[in-house]
């Protein structure tokens, strides 16, 4: 009898996680679908203008074309039947496909996004772990005094406080955009300037493009590192009241070995969860500070697409955030099996 060998735990939790992602991607692309059809207005006016959407025999061809007087359903499918070829139509106000305006407002987001989440994660472990190891001390109350003031200011106020100060007052940061009018766009390979031009060894643009980095970073930073030192204050607190860190201590390890090898480790798996949601909103919620900076990212290409009734970007906008969340929980439930093996087995 022929023997098969023994699927891994890891492997078949993996497995399942990207089914259920898979599934996910395919209720994201309905949902989306659905509420831009619910979207009041004409489309057809929106897209070929009041004057030639007046002219009968133009909105009919229009609306033949387009597939728009078949069933609902019928329409879905000939939408994914473009998606999966890579159409997602073409945008009214710029002209030019949505996949091709997508590929360079996401890398764009994605920049600002990326540092931010990495310099939040890294100030709040540092800030959380140390008001949980100072709770009720001064340090703790200051360390949570901060940390509820970056929840309740307003992102777009920050952003535009940060500009006013930093650009027009003290001349120490540079004004709006990703780089100086002076500087050439490096040759595309991510979409992320700095990282472009590091890979065109072009140090002159890159420090041009980390300095008009900074303030948009900052901003997001202040805002998220609110959210996420609260949290891993919380969660430090519940691992440090735990049966395994006490033992730790009764046997005389040093300080240093028991945050590193016990707390950081039993903290690390909620923190995974909110820096993952952390992340999500950052790259989807940038509208405002987008603006402020006038960042060509994904924030200021979705609010001009509803300005306009742009539907075929507003559907490729909502298609891209979706995606973006379904990946960020998938990496994130892949660590959980990597790190924690209790949760490749539930």
């Amino acid at each position: 009898m022929r023997r098969y060998p023994a699927r891994s735990p890891l492997a078949g939790y993996l497995l399942r996680r990207l089914g259920i992602s898979v599934l996910l991607l395919i209720g994201v692309t309905i949902v989306t679908f659905l509420l831009t059809n619910l979207v009041p207005g004409d489309p057809v006016s929106a897209a070929l203008g009041e004057g030639a959407a007046s002219n009968p025999a133009t909105r009919q061809a229009f609306i033949e074309e387009h597939g728009l007087d078949q069933p609902l359903v019928a329409q879905y499918f000939i939408y994914m039947g473009n998606l999966l070829h890579g159409d997602l139509g073409t945008s009214i106000v710029t002209g030019r496909p949505v996949a091709a305006d997508l590929a360079s407002a996401v890398p764009a987001t994605l920049e600002i996004a990326v540092c931010a989440i990495i310099l939040s994660f890294a100030v709040s472990l540092v800030l959380g772990t140390l008001a949980a190891y100072r709770r009720g001390l001064v340090s703790d109350q200051v360390i949570r005094l901060v940390s509820l003031i970056g929840l309740s200011v307003p992102s777009f106020w920050l952003a535009l406080v940060s500009f006013y100060v930093f650009f027009l007052q003290l001349h120490v940061a540079p004004g709006s955009g990703r780089i100086s009018p002076t500087i050439s766009p490096p040759p595309t390979v991510t979409g992320m300037y700095t990282v472009d031009y590091l890979i065109d060894g072009d140090p002159v643009g890159f420090f041009d493009a980390l300095a008009h980095l900074a303030l948009p970073v900052l901003v997001l930073s202040l805002v998220t590192i609110g959210l996420l030192t609260r949290f891993i204050r919380t969660s430090v607190l519940e691992v440090l009241s735990s049966d395994y860190v006490r033992a730790a201590r009764s046997k005389g390890l040093s300080g240093r070995r028991v945050v590193f090898d016990y707390v950081l480790r039993g903290a690390a798996l909620p923190t995974l969860t909110v820096t993952g949601i952390a992340f999500g909103a950052l790259l989807s919620g940038t509208v405002l500070v987008e603006s402020v900076f006038a960042w060509p990212g994904l924030g200021t290409y979705a609010y001009n697409a509803a300005a306009n009734l742009d539907l075929s970007a507003i559907m490729g906008v909502g298609l891209v955030v979706g995606v973006i969340y379904v990946v960020i929980n998938l990496i994130v439930d892949l660590l959980y099996g990597v790190l924690d093996p209790r949760v490749r087995l539930a």
